[in-house]
């Protein structure tokens, strides 16, 4: 298996995380019955449930982005030293975000997401080169 593609594997391992963290806020804030319920009614989160569902929505939107990069550099054998090391920031940089997003902390949450959105742009134009 390519750097890249065990990147990917511990990034969606992160989501799982990410989801385990969120269930629990979610239930200690909206209760058991809001959980088990129909959900008919959406419930708005707020304080760190709400951070940690946004941060878990945003891991979903670039995960997808980088699964394209990983799979597209692993299946066209152009893994390399800068597709592996960008590869490893998005991942050092993907969890990061996560505390910084939690506590709220404005411009280095904003740079966090920049490097590892920027890690997997550089992946994606590897591939084509």
């Amino acid at each position: 298996m390519t750097t890249e593609l065990t990147v990917l594997t511990l990034a969606a391992l992160l989501q799982v995380v990410q989801l385990g963290l969120y269930a629990v806020a979610a239930n200690i804030q909206a209760g058991p019955k809001a959980a088990m319920g129909p959900r008919d009614q959406k419930v708005e989160l707020s304080g760190i449930a709400g951070r940690l569902q946004r941060a878990l929505n945003n891991h979903f939107e670039g995960l997808l982005l980088f699964a394209i990069a990983a799979l597209v550099v692993s299946l066209g054998e152009q893994s390399s030293p800068v597709t592996r090391t960008c590869a490893h920031v998005y991942l050092i940089a993907r969890i990061l975000y996560v505390p910084a997003y939690v506590q709220g902390t404005g411009p280095w949450r904003s740079l966090i997401w920049a490097v590892g959105f920027g890690a997997t742009v550089v992946m994606l134009i590897a591939a084509l080169l």
